[in-house]
Formats: C-alpha cells, structure tokens, sequence
C-alpha cells in the first residue's frame, strides 16, 4: 500500500501573504511603499530615479494582482485606500527588515559592526566635513551615512527609524525627542525672484515680509514653523503664509513665478544658485541655530559619539 502523504493545516501563528503580496518584487514594495508616503506619482519617480510611467505600471500590476484599488487617484489628490493602507502597514517592517539584514551585511563586508544614520535638514554637509572625519577617525568599527531630511513632517524619520540623529533648526520641543549639542548658526537670506521689485536692493528686512506672501509648510509643528518663519514682522504686520508646499522645489516655483518670497539660511544661496533667483541678507533677523535631535528611547553609543565629536570640536 502506498503511504499518503498528509499536509497539516497551518497554525495559528500568521495569516498568510495574499498572492499579490508574494508575487510582489523588492522593487515593486520600495516603489509601493515611497508613493504611499509622497502621494505623488512624479516625485515618488524622482525619489527612485524612475520614470512616472514605472511608478503607475508597477501599482496597476499590484492592484491587479492583489484584485483592489491600492490609491484614489484624481486630478488634485493621490491618496491609499484601505486596502492600500492595510499593505503599507503590513510591508513596512517586512521592508525595515530586509534593508536592515542587507545593511548588516554590508557592514560585515568592510569589517564594520554598526552604522550611524545621520538625516540632514541643511544642505550644507559638505561644510561640516570636520565633524564627519572626525567621527570615523574615532570610532573606524563604525559607518556613518548622511540623508537628506524633508521638512514636511520633519520627525517622521526619526519615528520611523529611518535615521538616528536629525540636524534640523532648533528649538524642538516634542516630548519623545532628544535636543543634543548645537551644531552650526547661519544669517538669514531671503529669496526672490530675479525680476522681483526686492531684487535690486543690496539687503532687506523682516519688516519687508509683511508687504509679501510666504509659502506654508504642510505637516509643521507651529512653534517650529515659526521658529523658522516668524509669524509677525517687529512691527505687528501679519506674515502672510498662503501657498502650500511639501518640499524646497514647490517653494522655487512659488519664488520664481513672482508668487512667494522666502527666507532660508545663508548657506542655501551657495548650495542653490539658481539664475531665476536673487538673494537678500537679512541683517536684523536673528541666527538661525542648527542642532542635533535623536529618540529617546533609541538612543545608543553611536549617537552618544557623535554628540560629544560635535562637542570637543566646538570647545577647540
């Protein structure tokens, strides 16, 4: 008699993975998971190096094979469903944790044990080279990598895991963060366009903002929007906010089409020279203080290290 093999139903223990979900490539999930967090087809392209054309043929072919609409699309909004919502949360530690296993296995390969993930709001990394340097020649057992960090939703990434140390500007004040040591202070600048009645002057002052609109920031805590952006110039005129953007090419537009202006740090006019773009000191505005920020409760050895390099070379 031949012996019959028999399948044990599966436990308890996970419900399994639709077809859709199994079927679904590295490369579909990063695509899937970045436009669930742009909810824009043309900067998820961008954020990939992809065109738009990859980034609607990859969700069509998810959608088809996991038989549901993952995003309401229309003329104005790109948003998840349920559905869509349901994967996003299902995949993101799948993700987290396969990138996490590559990266681990990189480090083994350059004999290094740990990485310091380091996300930069500024975007003068180049400048603080010292401090870079500094920490690798301290600690050669581990990597440091630097990120570019939005400021739409600025302490996402920090939530998420995605980096272990911010530098943004200060001050921060969310119960869950950690604020280190002060990193760097900058002038501040404003920009306009070339052709702007602003743009032939030699300086500007606060006070100008209030003849003029600024763009708002989506998803900012209002203290820190401030912070950055006063509210009111020093004598009581309301600082318009009214054109919304979600990152720094939104706001170039804005300046560029005569629409907004705006204030940045200094160091933008060197990092950002642009020929549609006319540039202001702003001398009686003050420094704008850059300083490290990490979670709490994931605070480690790496991120202490670099706090006291950002200290030693301040005191030298």
């Amino acid at each position: 008699m031949r012996a019959r093999l028999v399948r044990a139903p599966p436990g308890p223990r996970a419900r399994q993975p639709t077809n859709g979900v199994r079927n679904m490539e590295l490369r579909d999930i990063e695509i899937f998971l970045a436009l669930a967090e742009e909810l824009h087809f043309g900067r998820t392209a961008q954020r990939l190096y992809v065109s738009t054309a990859r980034v609607s043929q990859a969700i069509k072919q998810q959608e088809r094979s996991i038989g549901a609409e993952l995003f309401h699309r229309d003329s104005r909004n790109v948003r998840l469903t349920p559905v869509g919502e349901q994967l996003r949360a299902d995949l993101l530690p799948v993700h987290r944790g396969l990138r996490e296993s590559l990266e681990r296995a990189r480090l083994a390969a350059q004999g290094k044990t740990d990485v310091l993930r380091v996300g930069m709001m500024s975007s003068n990394a180049h400048e603080l080279r010292r401090y870079w340097d500094t920490f690798r020649s301290r600690h050669p057992q581990w990597g440091l990598r630097l990120r570019h960090a939005p400021f739409t939703e600025p302490f996402a990434g920090l939530r998420r895991g995605d980096v272990d140390i911010l530098v943004c500007w200060l001050p921060v004040l969310e119960p869950d963060l950690v604020v280190g040591p002060k990193f760097f202070s900058e002038s501040r600048i404003l920009a306009v366009a070339i052709d702007h009645e602003l743009a032939g002057r030699a300086t500007g002052s606060l006070e100008m903002l209030g003849d003029f609109q600024v763009p708002a920031g989506l998803s900012l805590p209002g203290y820190w929007g401030d912070a950055y952006t006063p509210p009111h110039t020093p004598r009581g005129r309301v600082i318009e906010r009214t054109q919304p953007v979600e990152n720094v090419d939104d706001i170039f537009a804005l300046i560029s089409a005569g629409e907004s202006v705006n204030l940045f740090p200094a160091h933008v006019s060197r990092y950002w020279a642009r020929p549609d773009i006319a540039w202001l000191p702003i001398p009686d505005m003050e420094t704008l203080d850059f300083g490290l920020v990490w979670r709490g409760e994931a605070e480690n050895d790496l991120i202490r290290a670099f706090a006291q390099v950002v200290r030693d070379l301040h005191e030298s």
